[in-house]
């Protein structure tokens, strides 16, 4: 049976647990919008056609941020075009996915929706087919109080309040080929400075997002960032990160993903480090890592390719677009980057999960049916409820084995939080192993006595395997689960994982009176 040592010290901590770093994604793409959060006549929509049962399940989920409207789409977006009377709004082609824009929902729904939903917004601009003064009209139009000419539009489009919104997106993926106004890294890098000046002159209080690599297997990664952030260093605040990942015939690399998001958090790190230690610049840029996920790329509904598409002038509108189905491997690799992205919350001060809903996402839905929670659904939800306080620096001591993209790996991945506010402390703890148990031992040094007041997991179901996942008919074959048999004894936690699982424990100090 494979072992892991785990030392964690109160006073060896990497810094405050980031608010945002349990963002989520809304694009529009294939159905996350239109019968994902917002379908008009659905039994549960609101008055302003928001779905209500995704409303639920988003915050349970415990998404703090969501960024919108893309993506992809927003390099060929026309922000004007999602707001005014939504019947004379114009319907547009979307180059990105191939389908037809209605454009019935926009900024003022989307805005509408998170206040209901309780997340913050994160806007993202067009730098692909649009530019600086795109980018500062909507800023304009978005937050100045009124008194202008888009200020005093967006009230007549019927909200008076300034939407108030902070983080901003400086375009989305322009070092990809397939991105709509590709850019090479100078083009991009003053474009980003430019537009970034232009928007901090109407809100001089923003926060903005420059492009980083779209993947760490791009051709241009590293050198795209030095470039970028040589031009654009003070004028931004962070530098993003993308990536997804797949199991590809070989599980054993598939569950050490989370090594190549440590590297790539890492060399980004780095890189932004010596553009600032090169250009004597006082602030450090952090970090966005506003698209990650598990996603099965295997193309869109039915047979049709993009190409097929657009050649037989078949347009459609919000298809089912990469709606993956989630299984209990895909949850305990989404477990593990979770861990990636909190241990590393002294720089990865956002994240976003792609999708919400539908598109490669944690939420399902159906027109006119119900929402149900995917497997991904329960690590991203534990973690955001639980993670408080400060991030522990972990000291793993495990047993590994040998993977073919990866090389050797620890069998247990862990991340952990202390609360000194309520005394709690919290475990995420992964057995990559994917057919023996793993019994894993915590030491806890400046802690007292603790008890256990939570301990579950997401394993394998009873007679299923571990492709096991959550369907429309079966909505609740995975989830978590009471985990039995761990124990706190003195500063020390034991706690046996099952095979190929996923765990939460949570310690609460036990307090003199």
């Amino acid at each position: 049976m494979p072992r892991a040592h785990i030392t964690v010290d109160r006073e060896f901590t990497i810094g405050e647990v980031p608010t945002r770093l349990f963002g989520s994604f809304v694009e529009h793409m294939g159905r996350c919008v239109y019968t994902g959060i917002y379908e008009p006549g659905h039994p549960t929509a609101t008055p302003e056609g928001y779905r209500q049962d995704v409303l639920d399940l988003t915050k349970e989920l415990g998404a703090t941020v969501v960024r919108y409207p893309g993506g992809n789409f927003v390099s060929g977006y026309n922000w004007e075009d999602g707001v005014g009377p939504v019947d004379e709004r114009p319907r547009r082609l979307d180059g990105a996915w191939h389908t037809l824009e209605s454009n019935a929902f926009g900024l003022h729904e989307f805005v509408g929706w998170s206040h209901q939903a309780g997340v913050e917004v994160m806007e993202a601009v067009n730098l692909g087919t649009r530019g600086v003064d795109a980018a500062r009209s909507l800023v304009e139009y978005a937050n100045h109080p009124g008194g202008t000419y888009l200020s005093d539009l967006r009230k007549q489009n019927g909200d008076a309040d300034p939407f108030d919104i902070k983080l901003w997106c400086l375009g989305n993926e322009m070092d990809g080929p397939w991105q709509i106004g590709h850019k090479t890294a100078d083009e991009y890098g003053r474009l980003a400075q430019e537009a970034a000046k232009a928007m901090r002159f109407v809100d001089p209080n923003i926060e903005l997002v420059a492009c980083g690599s779209s993947s760490s297997a791009m051709p241009t990664f590293g050198a795209w960032e030095q470039t970028v952030l040589t031009h654009a260093y003070d004028e931004v605040d962070y530098v993003s990160l993308h990536a997804y990942y797949q199991e590809s015939n070989d599980a054993g690399s598939f569950l050490a993903s989370a090594v190549d998001m440590d590297y790539f958090i890492e060399s980004v790190i780095s890189t932004a480090d010596a553009v600032r230690a090169k250009g004597r610049h006082k602030k450090h840029i952090n970090l966005s890592f506003d698209e990650w996920n598990v996603w099965y790329n295997g193309g869109r509904e039915g047979d049709d390719q993009p190409e097929a598409i657009t050649a037989s002038g078949v347009w459609r509108e919000h298809p089912r677009v990469i709606e993956d189905e989630y299984n209990v491997t895909d949850a305990v690799v989404v477990g593990t980057l979770l861990n990636s992205l909190l241990r590393h919350g002294d720089r990865v001060k956002i994240a976003n999960q792609a999708q919400l809903v539908n598109v490669i996402a944690p939420i399902r839905s159906e027109e006119n049916g119900p929402a149900w929670r995917q497997s991904i659904f329960w690590p991203f939800a534990r973690m955001a409820e639980l993670a408080r306080g400060q991030i522990l620096r972990t000291s793993v001591n495990s047993d590994r084995y040998e993977s073919k993209q990866f090389g050797d790996i620890d069998v247990v991945d862990v991340s952990a939080t202390w609360d000194e506010e309520t005394g709690r402390t919290s475990f995420f703890i992964a057995n990559r192993g994917l057919d023996d148990s793993a019994e894993v031992e915590v030491s806890l040094r400046g802690f007292s006595a603790s008890r256990i007041i939570r301990a579950e997991v997401l394993q394998v179901p009873d007679g299923a395997d571990r492709f096991a996942s959550n369907k429309l008919a079966q909505h609740d074959q995975v989830g978590l689960r009471t985990l039995d048999g761990a124990t706190a004894d003195g500063n020390t936690l034991r706690v046996t994982l099952p095979a190929l699982s996923w765990a939460v424990i949570q310690l609460e100090e036990v307090r003199g009176s």
